[in-house]
């Protein structure tokens, strides 16, 4: 029964550990590069509406490859872009067209009754979906990016060592105490 808690703890300790790394590293990513967080290559944004349900859902992060200079997409293709308002939107390609010898796409949410109201210039495409999806992590992430976010993020782990360090040590002297 003690070998399994024990292995249960470490277990615990460890996935809390690298998920903690893992949001330090990417909100040092998002911070670094002007708040776009990057994993090897790719961005990682938020889902933060119902559009493109069931495809993703909202709360979800998705990793986008960003856009090279003169790519170019497809109908059905999932793309992130930049409205007018300069708000990021993620929507599917409903139909592509060419003029002047540049691309303009026009986008509907999975989820929407009808296809966005402004074409999206080849230009303001950040980046297609790659087909990676987490669920509900998007929350986090978002939070993670805000000032308070960012500084919970930096405490709380150095907190949560402390915190395991003092206890590792009390239960280590109190079994060399009992031998």
């Amino acid at each position: 029964m003690k070998k399994a808690i024990k292995i249960t703890r470490g277990l615990i300790t460890t996935i809390t550990v690298v998920a903690m790394i893992c949001l330090i590293v990417i909100t040092i990513s998002a911070k670094a590069s002007g708040g776009e967080p990057t994993v090897l290559g790719y961005q990682l944004k938020s889902v933060l509406s119902g559009s493109m349900e069931p495809t993703f859902q909202t709360g979800s992060i998705i990793a986008i490859k960003p856009a090279d200079t003169g790519a170019s997409y497809k109908k059905g293709d999932v793309i992130t872009f930049r409205a007018d308002d300069n708000k990021i939107i993620t929507h599917r390609i409903m139909k592509v067209q060419k003029t002047n010898g540049q691309a303009i796409y026009t986008t509907k949410g999975d989820n929407n009754e009808e296809a966005d109201q402004n074409p999206v210039l080849s230009q303001n495409v950040i980046g297609k979906y790659t087909g990676f999806t987490i669920p509900y992590i998007g929350y986090l992430l978002n939070y993670a990016n805000s000032k308070i976010g960012a500084a919970l993020l930096l405490i709380i782990p150095g907190v949560l060592l402390v915190i395991y360090a003092v206890a590792s040590t009390i239960g280590a002297v109190k079994e060399i105490e009992g031998k």
